[in-house]
């Protein structure tokens, strides 16, 4: 029986050939690369400082024309209560308030908010470290499980007594439905804005 063991190299592919392709690919990958690279640093010299007041504090961000407001509190600014959730302003996890209204941040260019007001969920305690009474309610109410959503839910809950938007449970529930809660916790929520409108109420 012969001891040479079987040829297992691929028919018509040579050492030689191998590299030559792998050096090709090589070449490819590097010409990517390059261009990425290029692509960004054109972006950064497309990049401008915006000033904004968020949670009471001027704070001042250098950010692309694309960048959204998303993404900028929470990567320039590190406020990741604001969350990503579809990124496609269907959800409301990103809610802000922007100037006092509310509003989706992952549909809203940094760029647009020059010189506005924002407020996120880190900015409804007060100095002392109590809670906003939105965020007391949530808490009492058991207003959420997972509580991903919560922060946006929370700042569409408050804009949504502003507006003068929560007379009935039927109107609460209409204004606050682009904010989602795959676990189904609406009817706690719809309890904890209740709640906080029959205290301002008196």
């Amino acid at each position: 029986m012969s001891s040479t063991p079987p040829d297992i190299r691929q028919p018509g592919v040579s050492r030689r050939g191998f590299l030559k392709g792998s050096s090709a690919v090589a070449s490819s990958l590097g010409m990517a690369v390059g261009a990425a690279k290029a692509q960004e640093a054109e972006a950064s010299a497309d990049a401008r400082t915006i000033e904004m007041t968020v949670n009471g504090k001027t704070r001042h961000v250098s950010v692309e024309p694309r960048t959204t407001l998303v993404e900028a509190l929470r990567d320039n600014l590190g406020l990741t209560g604001t969350k990503i959730g579809c990124n496609q302003g269907q959800c409301g996890a990103c809610t802000i308030l922007l100037d006092g209204a509310r509003v989706n941040s992952c549909l809203t260019l940094t760029v647009t908010a020059e010189g506005a007001e924002i407020v996120t969920v880190e900015g409804l305690a007060d100095p002392t470290g109590d809670l906003h009474p939105m965020q007391t309610a949530f808490a009492e109410n058991d207003a959420f499980q997972c509580g991903y959503c919560t922060p946006g839910q929370i700042l569409s809950a408050i804009a949504c007594i502003e507006e003068g938007h929560a007379s009935d449970a039927a109107e609460i529930r209409e204004y606050m439905s682009g904010n989602l809660c795959r676990c189904g916790a609406y009817p706690n929520i719809v309890a904890a804005i209740e709640q906080v409108r029959d205290q301002q109420e008196g």
